[in-house]
């Protein structure tokens, strides 16, 4: 807690700065629009405000998305994997409908931050798949995924990208109402799903901003299009029960006729969360605090041969999280703002057993903490420095504890410059991070490493975009990255309920080393849009978990391992308007993405995203948004040793939104048809896909209120 107290006392310094000022909105871009009907503000879609330079989506140097407003209402889903599914170049880790993390062109896990405004989550979902992300979709304000160089900013680590949810737990600016209100409910037929969300925001003596969240979420057993077992593994099933050579305790026919619903899979999860802010002349300070609860099952890992183990685990988790924030202008030929952000959580969850004692329990406490510079602009030349720390306690207990007790202390130093020559624009990024990872086993616990693993690795991107014509570049990024083992991936050997696997790591794992070259052409107006990325990255040391074919203690083992590996693919998107008529507007719009992946003298890595194009048709007025969308995944029988291969689906859906009284006005209802031919879909990002589909058909309502 000591480190906790520098940490508050560190935000605290700059109040000696704000407190002389009078009132004033935090930065220019809050300050008030011209006079319209609706007095909240609505952040414009081409702006990324993630990252310490702020910017247009035409300018960066690799792919982006954001998900905000309408669309990410209509997107939206328990999980922050499920709610990104359909973004170009994401795919999800589905182990059900709650823990399902982001996959960002096939990197998953460790390879991908998930941020909570731009501090890590500080939870234990990058441990395991069927750990949940502690963010929170209901209250997500903005989602932004980000990759390239300013992805850099927040750690080695972010070698797949960056994804943010942006809430306003601290608020940033002053309300120009008298208080703010804002709801989100929503309905989905599939598994039942009631969600309710809401926030309050209440300006106070001029300077002050008290904010107000809370969520609800409860779902039950989610519906499937057809059978949970794929053919392959029902036919394994059935004859285990034929030859009666299996566990008498587990029914081998039944696990094989399981149709229709998935079960296991109900969830229960709410949060609450306030914030105060001072907003001054020269900058804001503000605090906050949330406390998240869940309860929710993993999908059954069904056993269909003798000796396998077959357990239908509920997760228990707990949060309770501290943030603090404070912005300063120090009115300095330059330095444009001082930012610093952090965060402590404390995490807990215990793995249930199906007659509701305790299995496994996982303890986390975390720091993370950031100061950022932002360099006054001189000329065409802008840049952020700064420095972060992480500090994480973790602990798993229990008869299947797979990991000791192990601490990781980390800290980075980074920068990302930009610089403007007329039509170009150039842009570097460098980070220098330090990381040790210790371990401390209990004295009956011989199996696992006793000792320390250290780590130095620094990280680089250089990236430039020309002009082509107005509202038009091309771009090409560089970049070389290091990233240090995780605990997980080191110090894991075990065997793990929630997975349902046996996880083995490799202690004499070295630092992971890509070097990627990405290639971007962006540009269109309010009539056409396109976006083309292809990449390539070349991997040295990659660490990969290998399914050895192995069984330990009824359970499929996974060997840490490293090797080359090369990795590819392309994501595409564009919309165009056909036609406009009587106040109406007709458009199309459509995605692809697709990556290929190699791991030398090993064979395709695994989990990897086949093919998928979609398209939707839109028709849109004032009041009315009418679309219909067609995807199609294609089968991926390009596969890793010990992986099945996954059949092609196509799933069709219908979207009507309705904002009674016009786009600026405060109410809007968003009533879908997913997948409404109902059928079997696989993802094969999974490690459950045999076992556990998608969501079959789901008629879902969303009701948005802003007051």
């Amino acid at each position: 807690m000591n480190s906790f107290r520098f940490l508050c006392a560190a935000a605290l310094a700059p109040v000696a700065l704000l407190v002389g000022g009078g009132p004033a909105l935090a930065d220019d871009q809050n300050a008030p629009p011209a006079p319209s009907d609706d007095p909240h503000d609505h952040p414009p879609a081409e702006i990324v405000v993630t990252g310490a330079l702020q910017g247009n989506r035409l300018d960066a140097l690799s792919g982006v998305a954001v998900l905000q407003a309408a669309r990410l209402d209509q997107a939206i889903r328990p999980s922050i994997g499920e709610t990104l599914a359909n973004t170009p170049g994401v795919s999800a880790t589905s182990f059900g409908p709650t823990a399902s993390r982001p996959v960002l062109r096939g990197l998953q896990g460790e390879r991908v931050k998930v941020l909570s405004d731009g501090i890590g989550a500080i939870d234990v979902s990058n441990t395991s798949v069927d750990h949940a992300a502690v963010v929170n979709p209901l209250l997500a304000q903005r989602i932004e995924v980000l990759r390239g160089p300013q992805s850099l900013l927040y750690g080695s680590s972010a070698i797949g990208g960056v994804v943010n949810v942006i809430e306003k737990r601290i608020p940033t600016d002053i309300p120009r109402e008298a208080y703010h209100i804002g709801a989100l409910a929503t309905y989905g037929s599939a598994a039942n799903e009631r969600s309710l969300g809401g926030t309050l925001e209440v300006p106070i003596a001029g300077q002050f901003v008290f904010h107000a969240d809370a969520s609800y979420d409860k779902s039950d057993d989610m519906k499937i299009g057809g059978a949970a077992l794929t053919p392959a593994l029902q036919a394994q099933a059935l004859a285990t029960a034929r030859a009666g050579t299996g566990d008498p305790d587990i029914d081998y026919a039944g696990n094989a006729a399981v149709s229709g619903t998935l079960p296991n899979t109900a969830a229960r999860t709410w949060t609450v969360g306030s914030g105060l802010s001072y907003i001054g002349a020269n900058g804001m300070i503000g605090v906050s605090y949330t406390h998240t609860d869940s309860l929710y099952g993993v999908p059954i890992r069904f056993a269909t041969l003798p000796g396998e183990e077959q357990e239908a685990p509920r997760i228990k988790l707990r949060q309770d999280r501290v943030d603090l924030r404070s912005e300063i202008d120090p009115a300095s030929p330059f330095l444009q703002s001082i930012t610093f952000r952090a965060a402590f959580a404390d995490y807990a969850h215990s793995e249930l057993e199906q007659d509701g004692s305790v299995g496994t329990t996982f303890l986390d406490k975390g720091i993370e903490a950031r100061l950022e510079l932002k360099q006054a602009k001189i000329g065409n030349w802008q840049g952020a420095s700064g420095v972060q720390f992480v500090n994480r306690d973790f602990n798993v207990i229990g008869d299947e504890a797979f990991l000791p007790k192990n601490t990781t202390r980390q800290v980075g130093l980074f920068t990302v410059q930009q610089l403007e020559l007329g039509p170009w624009k150039l842009e570097a990024g460098a980070r220098f991070e330090h990381t040790a990872l210790s371990t401390n086993p209990a004295g009956d616990q011989p199996q696992f490493f006793s000792g320390e693993r250290v780590f130095n690795t620094l990280s680089g991107s250089l990236g430039a975009s020309y002009a082509l014509a107005p509202l038009w570049r091309l771009g090409i990024n560089l970049s070389r990255t290091e990233r240090a083992p995780a605990a997980e991936e080191l110090f894991a050997n075990g065997p793990h309920a929630g997975t349902e696997a046996y996880e083995i790591g490799d202690t004499n794992l070295v630092p992971e080393r890509a070097t990627s070259v990405e290639a971007i052409l962006r540009g269109g107006d309010a009539d056409l849009g396109v976006e083309l990325s292809a990449y390539h990255t070349w991997f040295d040391n990659f660490i990969y978990d290998d399914r050895t074919g192995a069984v330990i203690d009824g359970l499929p083992v996974y060997q840490n391992r490293q090797g080359t590996a090369r990795w590819y693919g392309f994501e595409a998107q564009g919309n165009a308007t056909l036609a406009r008529f009587g106040g109406w507007k007709l458009g199309a719009e459509a995605l692809a993405d697709w990556v290929h992946a190699t791991i030398l003298n090993y064979g395709p890595a695994p989990r990897i995203p086949p093919l998928r194009v979609q398209g939707t048709l839109r028709l849109a007025s004032e009041k009315w948004d009418l679309s219909a969308e067609v995807e199609r995944t294609t089968a991926q029988n390009r596969v890793a040793p010990n992986e099945t291969p996954t059949p092609g689906f196509t799933t069709v859906g219908l979207s009507v939104g309705w904002k009674p009284w016009g786009e600026d006005r405060p109410l809007s209802f968003i009533l879908s048809g997913n997948n409404l031919f109902d059928v079997v879909a696989r993802r094969h990002a999974s490690y459950l896909k045999d076992y556990a589909p998608l969501t079959g058909r789901d008629i879902r309502l969303t009701a948005r209120l802003e007051l």
